[in-house]
C-alpha cells in the first residue's frame, strides 16, 4: 500500500509544474494548460485524503473529484472561447501583447 506522503508529493509536483507553466508561458493556450494542471494536483489531494481518511466508504471526496472535473471542463470551454475571440480580433495568443484590452 502506498503512503499517503507519496500522493502529497507527486500532487505538489504536479501543481508546481502548473504553477510554473501558468506564470511563465506567454501563450494563452498554454497558461490554461497549467490552471488545468493545478486543478489536477487539487483532484489528486482530494482523492489522497477522502482514501487515507477515517470513513472511504462515505464517497465525499470522490463527489468533490467529479465537481471539480465538471467546473474544470466549463473553465476550459469559457477561457477557449476567450482566446478564440481575442485571436480573432488581435491575431495573437500572446499574453503579453494583449495590453490593449484596458478599460
Amino acid at each position: 500500500m502506498i503512503p499517503l506522503s507519496h500522493y502529497l508529493l507527486v500532487s505538489a509536483l504536479l501543481f508546481c509544474i502548473g504553477l510554473g507553466g501558468a506564470l511563465t508561458r506567454r501563450n494563452a493556450i498554454l497558461v490554461l494548460i497549467g490552471i488545468e494542471l493545478m486543478l489536477n494536483a487539487a483532484n489528486l489531494n482530494f482523492l489522497a485524503f477522502w482514501r487515507y481518511g477515517p470513513r472511504p466508504e462515505a464517497l465525499t471526496g470522490m463527489m468533490f473529484v467529479i465537481f471539480s472535473i465538471g467546473i474544470a471542463a466549463a473553465e476550459a470551454a469559457v477561457g477557449l472561447a476567450l482566446i478564440i475571440a481575442v485571436y480573432r480580433h488581435y491575431r495573437t495568443t500572446e499574453v503579453d501583447k494583449l495590453d490593449t484590452l484596458k478599460g
